[in-house]
């Protein structure tokens, strides 16, 4: 094996991070947990698997399952939804829907990120699933798809429901996985005010640091008499977008205060890093292949998560074949990149072929050891 070593600035990928978690803010809510989003990688938490009440936070899920679809290419943003008796006679937060009334998806979605409201929600939920029923039976599949293993949903608004429950870890996953991978959702959950039915009903975000912090960038709030002041809040700054999740607050102003805290304390002791080795990857003789020699690359995204004050102690170690017998296939493993800090391997991504090399046929063996004595005379 050849073992390349070299300095690099690079990332430290921690599951929990033992040295900035010594100062990690205490907040005042029952529960709480600070995620990067890129990396999934928790930078703190408090109570994050208590299961809780989450009201509107609930959502989350509601959201996500509709740009699902959209983004699947099976609901369209410009269709026109009829609401139902049942959506309209929904309670607490609303944009006072009626039977009868039609909006599209996208109105219906500016409803439930700007306004959190029920009857939109479930006037989406219906027309996505057929009942509210059908549809929350969806959000518990996919809850379980996401691990998601303190969760039940019992609606998709967050209305008071007995073991309507999950937990701020849990409101994480379901948070990462919006953000991550439907972006497009920051078009609903960065307003801050706006209008439906041509201007005249006006929205007001119910997430208050979409105006007052630095790259907020969402994403839901909640709050009812048992489940106290709840919130999602994402933010990016730098290219690193963080989720802080904050459960039973006893405010509205202490669930802001406490997510401002958890995003704060990530931004100021992390960010994001790409890792690549310090030399060009050398290419690996191939035997009896087609092609003698094969690229080696890095299989996967070298961008991982690094506490500031360690960026300019962390190394890499390569270790690669030195050679490999054809047939070789396309992404076969080739050797690995070691990450590590000091002595202690942080993170490993595999080295691959970036190419496949054909088996040499007889005939091309002998064509090859006839050029090879060729070229000797």
């Amino acid at each position: 094996m050849k073992k390349l070593a070299a300095a690099l600035m690079a990332a430290l990928l921690l599951a929990l991070p033992a040295r900035a978690a010594d100062s990690s803010p205490s907040v005042d809510a029952a529960a709480a947990v600070l995620v990067e989003k890129e990396t999934g990688t928790v930078l703190c938490q408090q109570n994050a698997h208590d299961k809780l009440e989450p009201a509107s936070v609930t959502k989350v899920m509601t959201l996500l399952l509709v740009m699902e679809a959209i983004d699947s290419g099976s609901l369209s943003r410009e269709d026109v939804v009829t609401v139902s008796a049942r959506a309209a006679s929904m309670g607490g937060s609303q944009v006072y829907l009626k039977e009868g009334e039609q909006m599209t998806v996208d109105d219906l979605l500016k409803a439930v990120a700007v306004a959190s409201g029920n009857d939109a929600s479930v006037a989406l939920a219906e027309h996505l699933a057929g009942s509210e029923e059908a549809f929350v039976s969806r959000m518990n599949q996919r809850a379980a798809q996401l691990g998601m293993a303190d969760t039940c949903f019992v609606n998709c608004t967050g209305l008071p429901a007995a073991g309507h429950l999950t937990s701020a870890y849990d409101i994480a996953l379901m948070s990462r996985e919006l953000i991550l991978n439907h972006p497009s959702i920051r078009d609903y959950t960065t307003i801050w005010m706006d209008s439906l039915r041509d201007g005249q009903f006006q929205l007001a975000n119910t997430n208050k640091l979409i105006r007052f912090y630095e790259g907020a960038t969402g994403l839901k709030t909640g709050s009812t008499d048992a489940a106290g002041y709840c919130l999602s809040a994402t933010a990016e700054r730098d290219g690193m977008e963080l989720i802080a999740v904050i459960l039973k607050a006893p405010t509205s102003d202490a669930r802001t205060a406490a997510a401002s805290s958890l995003l704060n304390y990530g931004f100021a002791n992390y960010t994001l890093m790409d890792v690549y080795p310090a030399q060009a990857l050398p290419p690996v003789d191939v035997l009896l292949g087609e092609m003698e020699t094969v690229q080696p690359v890095l299989s996967a995204s070298s961008r991982i998560l690094v506490e500031k004050s360690m960026v300019n102690q962390v190394t890499t170690q390569l270790d690669l074949c030195q050679d490999v017998e054809a047939p070789v296939e396309a992404g076969q493993k080739l050797g690995e990149m070691t990450v590590l800090s000091g002595e202690e391997p942080l993170q490993t991504i595999p080295i691959v072929a970036g190419s496949a090399v054909e088996r040499l046929t007889v005939p091309g063996i002998f064509a090859r050891l006839l050029r090879s004595l060729f070229m000797a005379q």
